[in-house]
């Protein structure tokens, strides 16, 4: 990602886990402290899931950590924060997760110009032999990149 555009965390276990159908962005409504938490890095999102409720969608299980400077103005870690979408884009990703098996997964989190962003994905959960089917492809890629590498090195 460029144009301004900083990583702050990224759920690789999203990945392994679920095939990514689709990605949307959307807002994240922070805390003061927490805003300052995430722009250190402080943010996990392995557990982390969104929901729609009532026309609004919320990300639940992302853990913020407190800010150590914050004290009395910290809140809970793993509290359930809003998430900033239009209503037309919300209700699309309603339709799409009301198929059998999708799931709503945050991937990443980011600052984009100064704000907290999340990626979320429609993510359709994986069975196990796609795991591995994943894992070996990976693996002969890297095999065969390192067979190209070897090659171009003995013909210098």
């Amino acid at each position: 990602m460029s144009d301004g555009v900083k990583v702050i965390a990224k759920n690789k276990r999203a990945r392994h886990d679920y095939h990514v159908v689709d990605s949307v962005e959307a807002g994240i409504v922070l805390k003061g402290t927490e805003v300052k938490s995430a722009r250190l890095g402080k943010v996990q999102l392995v557990d982390g899931f969104a929901k729609i409720q009532g026309g609004e969608l919320y990300l639940h299980g992302v853990h913020i950590s407190p800010y150590e400077q914050g004290n009395r103005f910290n809140v809970e870690p793993r509290r359930t924060r809003k998430l900033l979408m239009h209503r037309v884009e919300i209700a699309r990703l309603e339709r799409q997760v009301m198929e059998k098996g999708m799931a709503l997964i945050p991937l990443s989190v980011y600052l984009k110009r100064g704000r907290v962003k999340v990626e979320i994905g429609v993510c359709r959960g994986k069975k196990t032999y796609d795991k591995r089917e994943t894992i070996r492809r990976r693996d002969a890629e890297r095999d065969a990149e390192r067979a190209l590498r070897s090659r171009t090195r003995g013909d210098d």
